[in-house]
């Protein structure tokens, strides 16, 4: 398998996941469609970064999963932040938190 066909098998799961756990989090003031969109965007800012461009850092691995996972949560906070203005900035962390922690749950349980 190709590295952009294991990326895209890994990207449909984890949008899978950050959807199910993030859409409800954000809030039900939002409306459907647009926290959908919130979400899949996040994760198209943040996902081929870990993929294509964090792993020519040759970082060991725990200090690999501390960078990604904090610029997964970092980039999907301020996006969450910015397209929802009434949402407070702890509770967009608190989403982007909970959704990449359990796409991380996942795709470790999956391996």
């Amino acid at each position: 398998m190709s590295l952009v066909d294991a990326w895209a098998r890994a990207f449909a799961l984890t949008l899978a996941v950050e959807v199910a756990v993030a859409v409800p989090l954000i809030g039900r003031r939002e409306p459907l469609g647009r926290r959908l969109e919130a979400v899949a965007l996040a994760q198209l800012l943040s996902h081929p970064a870990v993929w294509f461009i964090f792993p020519r850092l040759e970082l060991g691995r725990l200090a690999f999963l501390v960078v990604v996972e904090a610029w997964a949560i970092g980039t999907e906070l301020l996006l969450y932040r910015l397209a929802f203005v009434t949402v407070p900035w702890s509770r967009a962390l608190a989403v982007s938190a909970l959704a990449n922690g359990a796409s991380f749950a996942c795709g470790t349980l999956l391996r």
